[in-house]
């Protein structure tokens, strides 16, 4: 819970500030001071009267009542401390910097869930504990330096970590990036990411609040939450670019599946990201170059001219973004011959524009002027640095206000950080937000543009949810049955292959004449049947048949042979892995060997909408082979789609499902059959 007075406090008290601007309760009153917080200051110190000219009270017990405590002290203090202040002075926000909580110990962890227990009974915000503070319009609340510019419009950064939140305001105010808010959750005993997002959320004005949101996350505790108000502020307008840290697998979990095997709690946070529309970054420097693209209205189309007085960079962010499907388009006729005239000889308008190491200020206003009416693209990109013979206010000011009058978007890359310090720092100090790598910016400018559109649609076929239930309901964890396995497809609407039991020579004689051969042999029992030699395929006569059942039969594990007709076509695959707090993660590919040999999957998570299960499909690097190539027939992309849908729709009736593969389906363009699948159930 976030109250106003976490936002907005009227009286904020430092518990343990001192006069040590080193040590953080001390940093914390400083700033609080030097940034001309409006209300009422207090300080407990046990030791002083005052404490940087504020009055000081020595016992926690004698303070007035106060909207906001700011805690600095040792962490077996704070339990006594948080008692006081929210039953004895009305302390309805409470920020936590102390560490010594559950990152320390079980004795820090129960100290830590007291302390929540009671700002929960009482109605208090907690912020904390094991972090920086948090930063409003209203105040600043922080031990760290350097204090970014407080913007209305600026972003809003939120942050699980403390220490990386100061990279990354370092980082970002380089690029000239103001600042609305600034929360540090630290521990998350009572506020996360997730219930920051949400404040957010609730309290966005499009137009007036942050256009930008920046998020550092470490752990995920309410995946719903986060993508519900993600998708929310997203369609209000905002933007949001976000780290999630720990996306390594130290090592392979125990996976009995094929889907097991390749999914990850990693392709969840993608396929939830990718679903609610916020763009992945991999680095602070990513995250912070991002975030100040998005501070740039977005191109209305995918075409960008280039302008740059130094040929390498523009070929560098050619490169990057051609490479990411944005058009450089090739500038010529009457209209690019006028600009060319009025430039250096030498100079080309072809795109990337270059008008030379010489050019001056008044061409780069004919070359933007052009760019703007003359020709058809959608936003610009300026290359422009100072190799130390003069200064260049004069180009960065008119960049500045080419930027503000400009109906396209004008990104500046100005790249000498020591030749042209001063000037950088005169264009930021305006307002402007620049960028020193051409190509971190293309890279940017490309994951912004290509980022795909939150999705709302959550519309699954219909299934037999009552069979459903009732195979579930009657069933012990771990794989099901073959039977059971058939039924759930059958409830679920997916075709499959005619198929029977054979426990002895005369079931599996009677079964290959009744399908017809040839026939597919399929060992019943061990999971990884191709693994231990449980697969025959096209079984064309009796000797063989009874030869294969022999020796089939003998196989560890063994529980007797599926008898299966002999069928064609391209082996696909689609499966389905439950990940803690998201849901299932819903996977397709091609099939049979290929699925962990190649590699060559995609995911996203349940529910799958027919847009998210076209794009699965389309972005598999086999879909030339999936479409069919070199008069192979190819599979109906339809059908392909409505399975992976299917696949989703019973993951949503039956969340007991751990894990499950269909594979191979067998595709062609008239019908998808599943030939083989599985299904493994985990109740909590």
């Amino acid at each position: 819970m976030i109250t106003k007075q976490l936002i907005a406090p009227k009286s904020i008290v430092v518990v343990g500030g001192s006069d040590d601007t080193h040590k953080p309760g001390g940093a914390t009153l400083k700033n609080l001071i030097n940034t001309n917080y409006a209300g009422e200051i207090y300080v407990v110190n046990p030791k002083c009267d005052t404490v940087q000219g504020v009055p000081s009270y020595r016992d926690i017990n004698d303070l007035p009542s106060v909207d906001c405590a700011i805690l600095a002290i040792p962490a077996k203090m704070c339990l006594q401390a948080v008692e006081t202040l929210c039953n004895k002075k009305a302390c309805k926000a409470i920020i936590i910097l102390s560490a010594g909580f559950k990152e320390d110990s079980k004795e820090g962890a129960e100290l830590e869930r007291k302390i929540a227990e009671i700002c929960n009974s009482t109605g208090t915000s907690l912020i904390g504990p094991n972090c920086v503070g948090v930063i409003t319009q209203n105040y600043t609340g922080v031990f760290i330096q350097p204090i970014p510019k407080i913007n209305p419009k600026g972003a809003t950064l939120i942050s699980g970590s403390g220490a990386t939140i100061v990279f990354i305001l370092e980082a970002a105010m380089q690029l000239g990036l103001h600042f609305s808010q600034v929360f540090s959750v630290g521990n998350c005993a009572q506020i996360g990411v997730e219930d920051a997002l949400q404040y957010t959320d609730e309290n966005y004005v499009p137009g007036e609040s942050s256009p930008v949101i920046m998020l550092y996350i470490e752990s995920i505790s309410d995946p719903e939450k986060l993508a519900r108000h993600a998708g929310s502020l997203i369609q209000k307008g905002a933007r949001i670019a976000a780290i999630k840290a720990g996306y390594s697998e130290a090592g392979s979990r125990a996976a009995s599946s094929h889907t097991g095997a390749l999914a990850s709690p990693d392709k969840a946070v993608d396929a939830l990201f990718r679903k609610t529309g916020i763009v992945r970054c991999y680095s602070r420097t990513e995250l912070v170059t991002v975030a100040a693209a998005m501070m740039y209205p977005e191109p209305k189309g995918r075409k960008i001219a280039i302008i740059t007085h130094a040929g390498g960079p523009a070929v560098m962010q050619t490169d990057v973004l051609s490479s990411n499907g944005i058009e450089i388009p090739h500038i010529s006729g009457g209209k690019a011959d006028e600009l060319l005239g009025k430039l250096y000889l030498g100079s080309s308008v072809a795109n990337p524009i270059d008008f030379l190491a010489t050019g001056t200020a008044e061409q780069l206003g004919y070359i933007l002027d052009a760019c703007e009416n003359d020709f058809d693209v959608d936003a610009m990109t300026i290359i422009f640095g100072n190799p130390g013979l003069s200064t260049v206010y004069d180009v960065y000011d008119l960049i500045y206000n080419k930027i503000q009058s400009s109906k396209k978007p004008i990104y500046p890359v100005l790249p000498s950080i020591v030749n042209a310090r001063d000037e950088i720092a005169a264009f930021q100090e305006k307002g402007g937000i620049s960028f020193p790598d051409e190509v971190a910016l293309g890279s940017a400018i490309a994951k912004i543009m290509n980022r795909p559109e939150p999705i709302t649609d959550r519309t699954l076929p219909p299934v037999d949810k009552k069979l459903i239930r009732e195979i579930i309901d009657s069933s012990e964890n771990g794989y099901l049955a073959t039977e059971k396995v058939a039924a759930l497809l059958d409830a679920s609407g997916i075709n499959r292959t005619r198929e029977m039991k054979a426990s002895t020579q005369e079931d599996a004689l009677k079964a290959a004449r009744e399908i017809g051969y040839p026939v597919v042999m399929k060992v019943i029992g061990p999971v990884h049947k191709s693994d231990v030699g449980g697969v025959s395929l096209n079984i064309s006569d009796d000797n063989v048949l009874l030869t294969e059942f022999d020796r089939m039969d003998k196989i560890s594990g063994a529980k007797g042979v599926l008898i299966q007709p002999m069928l064609t076509g391209t082996e696909i695959f689609v499966g389905a892995k439950r990940e803690n707090k998201f849901g299932h993660l819903i996977l397709c590919g091609l099939g049979g060997i290929y699925v962990e040999a190649l590699k060559d999957i995609s995911h996203s998570l349940s529910p799958v909408s027919r847009t998210e299960a076209d794009e699965m499909i389309r972005s598999l690097k086999s879909i030339k082979l999936i479409e069919g190539t070199r008069g192979k027939e190819g599979v109906n992309m339809v059908m392909f789609n409505e399975v992976i849908r299917r696949v989703s729709a019973l993951c949503e009736a039956a969340p007991e499902i751990f894990e499950m593969d269909i594979n191979p389906l067998l595709g062609n363009a008239r019908n998808i059959i599943a030939v083989d699948a599985r299904i493994r159930i985990e109740k909590d």
